[in-house]
Formats: C-alpha cells, structure tokens, sequence
C-alpha cells in the first residue's frame, strides 16, 4: 500500500509523547505499560467502592464498541475487516448468559445484556445479508467448532456444582469460556489482512477496555476478600479458577492489540499496522 496516512488533528503533545515511548527499549515499555495498569488499579481500588460500578462500565465500553459498529455499517456502508464469526460467537455467549442467568441476576442486568443480543443479531444480519458484498470472507478463516469444542469440554469439567442444576451451571461456564476467546476470529481476520481501517481498530480497543473493567473487578475482588476465591479454589471449586484464566485470557489476548493501537495512535496513524504475531 501507499505511505501511511496519518490522523487529521493529533495534538502534538501526544506526538512527543509517542516518540518518547516509541525511543524507550522493549523493556521499558512493558515496564511502563505495568506501571500504569497498576496504578490505574490503585486508583479503582481507592475510589470505586461499589463492584456494580465495574459492570456498568464495562457494559458502557462494550455500548461504545456497538455504537462503532452501527456508524460502520451504516454511515460507512461497509462490514469490510469485521470478523463475522466473531459476532456469531458473541450472539452465542449472550444468548446462553441470558438463559444460565435468569432467576439469578437483576432485571437491570439481563435486560442490558438482551440489548447487547438484540445490537449484535442486527450486525449479523447487516452482514450476511445488506453488506455481504464487503465481508471479507475468505480472511475470516477461523472454524467455530475451533472455540466452540474445547470450551464445551472445559464448561463439562469444571462447571459449578451446588445450587444450580447440571444444565444451568454448565451453560454459565460455557458462556463464560465462549466468551473468553470471542474475539479470537476477530484478531485472526485483522492478522491475516496485516492492516486494520480504523473504525475496526477502534472497536476492537473498545473491547479491549470492557475486559480490562472486568478483569480489574476480579482482582479486586479477591483483595477485598483477602483471598477467599482462591481458597475456594484449593476446596475443589474449580470453576473458580476456570473463571480467572478466561478473565485473564481475554485481557491477555487484547492488551496486545491495545498496545500496537495506542502505539498507531500515538504515531499519527489512522491505518493501523500489525505484525505477523499478533
């Protein structure tokens, strides 16, 4: 392709503050990116005393992520570097999360994930059928029977067991574990195609920040509770842990695109770049 373009009105301190980072050696710059996720859960641990908080933001990360997706498709006409399968997983996690949850969970809570279900059926359909035409098909290479198998099998293992019946517990760690891995096709598709437009990037990190809330709940969670998840987890549940890897393994998966996003932005670049092994 042609020289990179770059962003319309990057104020130039970010570029100073990119070139900086970008003179800073491999190490430093996981140093740095440590440092500021550690400060940035200090800070939430300090001043969000309501867990509930972590969900609505999430929930608000993940409406941002959307709202993206309907300009996309509708302004721009075009589904062009958005992973189809993804979107299918995603249907598929929030659909058996409404139906493990119900019962269990406030009004507030599933009605909001049924909106989340609803956005994510008309993407589909956007897709498949009005803009098929732009779907990049042959990019989007992952088999869903990839994800979809071994998380059945971890769900069969290391599903709750107590209160709820066999097929609630079951279809809430496969939710938890389809969800973990979601966006994998998503990132496989962008790896393929080496350059990511940037309505695409910017839903990708908007997902990115909802794992981090969820993640960031998590681990204060087991500080407020002096560890007693992960005692739980020596007393047999291993749902428990079955629960932190997949937070970790969604955070894991996208902090690595968020780096490579902030690195584009900080750059002035409105395509962005990825490299073979991301």
């Amino acid at each position: 392709m042609g020289s990179e373009k770059k962003m319309v009105g990057t104020p130039e301190a970010v570029r100073k503050i990119g070139r900086w980072v970008r003179s800073r050696s491999v190490r430093e710059k996981v140093t740095l990116g440590v440092v500021i996720a550690l400060v940035s859960l200090v800070l939430l641990k300090l001043f969000v005393k309501n867990h509930a908080y972590f969900y609505v933001a999430a929930q608000t990360s993940h409406a941002l992520s959307v709202l993206i997706l309907v300009y996309k498709l509708t302004i721009s006409k075009t589904c062009a570097g958005l992973s189809l399968k993804t979107q299918e997983l995603t249907a598929i996690h929030l659909t058996l999360g409404i139906i493990s949850s119900i019962g269990l969970r406030g009004v507030v809570f599933i009605g909001l994930d049924v909106l989340a279900l609803v956005a994510t059926f008309w993407v589909i359909y956007m897709m498949r059928f009005k803009l098929k035409s732009t779907y990049m098909k042959d990019l989007d290479s992952m088999p869903l029977y990839y994800v979809l198998a071994p998380c059945a099998i971890v769900a069969l293992i290391a599903h709750p067991r107590g209160h709820l019946n066999f097929v609630a517990s079951w279809l809430w760690a496969f939710c938890m574990t389809v969800e973990s891995v979601a966006v994998l096709p998503q990132l496989r598709l962008m790896q393929n195609a080496k350059v990511v437009e940037p309505f695409t990037a910017h839903y990708v990190f908007a997902l990115g920040i909802e794992r981090f809330f969820g993640c960031a709940n998590w681990i204060i969670q087991i500080i407020d509770t002096k560890g007693a998840h992960l005692v739980l987890i020596g007393k047999g549940h291993i749902w428990i842990l079955v629960a932190l890897i997949c937070e970790a393994v969604q955070t894991f998966i996208l902090a690595d695109f968020c780096y490579y996003y902030v690195k584009s932005v900080m750059e002035g670049q409105s395509i962005m770049r990825l490299p073979s092994f991301v």
